[in-house]
């Protein structure tokens, strides 16, 4: 990931629908805990971009329900060099919360050592069925034929990162445009990695299997 150069932000985020900032891209050292982030990371906190980022700053900005569970996550990362991942509620200075999904892989250095995380910060806060359409209209129309792989892919980043149906499609368009792969291979190739994973960790299959289980009741209430 050491080819996420911050300066590529603006070609994502030209590409991806919603507000023109829409994504960003960030870098963080583990051994100073130092950020850099980009214009569009500085304009999702509210910041035009003199605010040098730190670590207590982006805590600050974190919903309160939200700040435990990623103040949890970075000290993970630090101890394990593992990136720290998955969805959370921002508050920018003006006080509008943003639902903001982090994709993040590890950085390395020239001897191939982990020494920090490097990705993007994507706002899905907004309802964009419009733009989706559009997409669908103009630049996707193998879509309709891809449907079903489509619909799975978007099915795994809702587990994942427990985002909607909405927000998994605009994640799945981002890096259609971004790699420049078609939307229907990217989630083939999805899909056909998952299995290799392994399944999710062991707590997350307990709460999994325990809704399997017992979800009958309450259709059954239902009823």
């Amino acid at each position: 990931m050491d080819d996420l150069a911050l300066t590529s932000a603006s070609a994502v985020e030209s590409v991806v629908a919603g507000t023109p900032q829409s994504v960003g891209s960030f870098r963080f050292w583990f051994e100073d805990e130092r950020w850099e982030w980009s214009d569009g990371v500085a304009a999702l906190y509210g910041y035009a971009g003199s605010a040098q980022p730190s670590t207590e700053l982006l805590l600050a900005h974190k919903h309160p329900d939200d700040r435990a569970l990623v103040a949890r996550s970075i000290d993970v990362a630090m101890r394990t060099g593992e990136p720290f991942c998955g969805r959370h509620r921002v508050i920018d200075t003006s006080g509008r919360i943003h639902h903001v999904l982090v994709v993040a892989d590890r950085m390395l250095d020239d001897r191939g050592l982990v020494i920090g995380t490097s990705g993007y910060f994507i706002d899905v806060s907004d309802a964009l069925e419009e733009n989706r359409q559009e997409v669908l209209d103009d630049t996707l129309p193998e879509l309709v034929e891809s449907r079903a792989v489509i619909e799975q892919a978007k099915g795994v980043l809702m587990v994942v990162y427990g985002i909607n149906a909405e927000q998994a499609f605009r994640v799945l368009q981002w890096r259609s445009q971004e790699t420049n792969v078609k939307l229907r291979t990217l989630a083939q190739r999805l899909v056909t990695e998952i299995p290799a994973i392994g399944g999710g960790p062991a707590s997350q299959r307990a709460r999994f299997d325990h809704l399997l289980l017992t979800m009958h009741g309450d259709v059954m209430a239902a009823e």
